[in-house]
């Protein structure tokens, strides 16, 4: 019994250990398989005269990110019996962020900090190949200390009061969020990989250019709805949130300029029909002209700690009215440059896009330039 028990030990024993190494096997067999497929994706149908895949197809790299948001408003309209102009603006510290990224052939994951700046989230996505390019960035962030320039003539107060509005404090910060997605489809990709400028996944070895297609998506939302910023809703003419849809198709031209071994310079230039450009005006009510008033409104016999008690237990503001309306076709350009530096098994990237969203509104208008530079150093492995 002791015996047949030991041999039942060992017929499980040895079962168990060749039940794992068949799994193991399976899972490296797959693997396999799969690496062996994107191989031959990432020189499928290419000129090995002019790109080339990386004999060290895994890449480590280290990815860092600038960019910077600046929003202005302006509206006209009618205080105290005399015609004045509003120019709230903001503009964001420039953010820093970085991170690692960790893939085969350009497939792979990364995450990244925010290490500086105006502190919001940040969040992009990017999925590249010889023939396409799609991009996404997301940016949220709010702002609690807008420049605000009054333009006006009001007896009794002189353009120096007037510009100490600028260094107001808002108790709810305006909070914005940007939303920019485009993709891009090249038609000369058997010579000029998009790839080899922007995930560094395959090598341009020789230049090249391609005809271009593309399309582009925005979305802006500028919301500073809360009761507290009253008074900042009174002046843009009762408008306290903004909501902004673009959508844009074009058809361009891209170049990959080889100067010298090594050495990868990327322009495009892609002119743009926006085709969809729809813009939401969410408008309020507010108090404000029950309280000008009110003698405590103007009074300087009280403190300012009495007065903004006062202040922000009387402001009411009101949810009056939302518009939808579509502006006409428009016309723009999208433009991006890459450098690209490959050495041995290591390789330096780094690139640029420039944004501008307009919108209008009865009198009021205003515009968002949002930029972004981001940098990668890398490694194959």
């Amino acid at each position: 019994m002791k015996f047949s028990g030991i041999k039942y030990l060992l017929l499980v024993v040895a079962l168990g250990v060749g039940g794992q190494a068949r799994a193991e096997g399976g899972l490296l067999s797959f693997l396999k398989k799969v690496t062996t497929f994107v191989d031959s994706m990432s020189v499928r149908g290419l000129d090995p005269n002019y790109i080339e895949a990386p004999q060290k197809p895994w890449q480590l790299i280290v990815r860092g990110n600038v960019s910077q948001t600046m929003l202005t408003m302006e509206t006209r309209g009618m205080l105290a019996g005399t015609d004045y102009t509003a120019k709230p603006s903001l503009k964001t510290v420039p953010s820093q962020y970085i991170g690692l990224w960790a893939g085969y052939r350009g497939y792979g994951l990364g995450y990244t900090v925010n290490v500086g700046g105006d502190k919001g989230s940040y969040f992009t996505f990017g999925a590249t190949g010889g023939s396409y390019g799609i991009n996404v960035r997301i940016h949220s962030f709010d702002n609690s200390d807008p420049a605000i320039k009054l333009d006006m003539e009001l007896e009794g107060v002189s353009q120096e009061d007037l510009d100490t509005y600028q260094n107001t404090q808002l108790k709810d910060p305006i909070h914005v969020r940007t939303v920019f997605a485009d993709g891009y489809y090249f038609f000369n990709g058997k010579k000029f990989s998009y790839a080899a400028a922007y995930d560094q996944s395959v090598i341009q070895k020789r230049s090249a250019g391609s005809l271009m297609a593309g399309l582009m998506y925005n979305y802006t939302r500028i919301d500073y709805s809360d009761a507290s910023n009253g008074d900042l809703i009174y002046l843009m003419q009762g408008l306290g949130k903004v909501k902004l849809w673009q959508g844009s198709i074009g058809a361009g031209y891209a170049y990959n300029w080889v100067p010298t071994r090594g050495l990868l310079v990327n322009a495009m230039a892609m002119p743009m029909l926006t085709f969809v450009n729809k813009i939401r005006a969410y408008g309020y009510t507010t108090n404000i002209p029950e309280m000008m008033e009110d003698p405590r409104f103007w009074s300087d016999d009280i403190s300012y700690e009495e007065w903004d008690q006062w202040y922000y237990e009387t402001i009411r503001v009101a949810p009056a009215a939302y518009q939808t309306f579509n502006s006409g076709l428009t016309f723009s350009v999208d433009a991006r440059v890459s450098l690209t530096y490959n050495f041995g098994r290591c390789f330096f990237n780094a690139y640029g896009q420039f944004n501008n969203i307009r919108y209008h509104h009865n009198s009021s208008n205003g515009y968002l330039n949002d930029w972004f530079v981001n940098t990668s150093f890398g490694v194959r492995l």
